[in-house]
């Protein structure tokens, strides 16, 4: 099933860059961006609150606060520095780059997390990279 969620993601993500790609044109970024996180906010507590999930909040510990409040700054300066790169740059060579993060995420999740480096993970890793490569520059 999670599968399907993954698929999901990546469909709604590769139409997030082009919505945003348009809907960024002569507009300050970090505007952009707020306006942007606004819509999420609204979207996600809209379904928590819809679904009572929201009676897990008491159950959040303090390492869980702590490192959600961390993601989320990560994401939203993630979130900052994309929109700047769509505004300059081709979406076509700004998404490929943004999915790096897959490549530097499996890194990090084996210095951090100690997951295991698998030689199939470690070439799926380097293709990623590659195809970045490739993508990125013009002919």
């Amino acid at each position: 099933m999670w599968w399907i969620y993954a698929i999901l993601s990546a469909f709604f993500a590769s139409l997030t860059a082009i919505f945003a790609k348009i809907g960024i044109t002569g507009v300050n970024s970090n505007l952009a961006t707020a306006i942007r996180s606004v819509i999420i906010l609204l979207v996600a507590w809209g379904i928590v609150l819809a679904r009572s999930e929201y009676k897990g909040i008491p159950a959040l510990s303090r390492h869980n606060l702590i490192y959600l409040v961390v993601s989320g700054l990560t994401t939203g300066l993630s979130w900052i520095f994309y929109f700047k790169a769509l505004q300059a740059g081709k979406v076509t060579q700004v998404a490929p780059v943004d999915k790096l993060s897959i490549a530097l995420t499996i890194i990090l999740s084996v210095i951090f997390l100690g997951e295991s480096l698998t030689l199939k993970t470690a070439i799926g890793a380097l293709l990623i990279i590659i195809g970045t490569v490739v993508l990125i520059f013009e002919q």
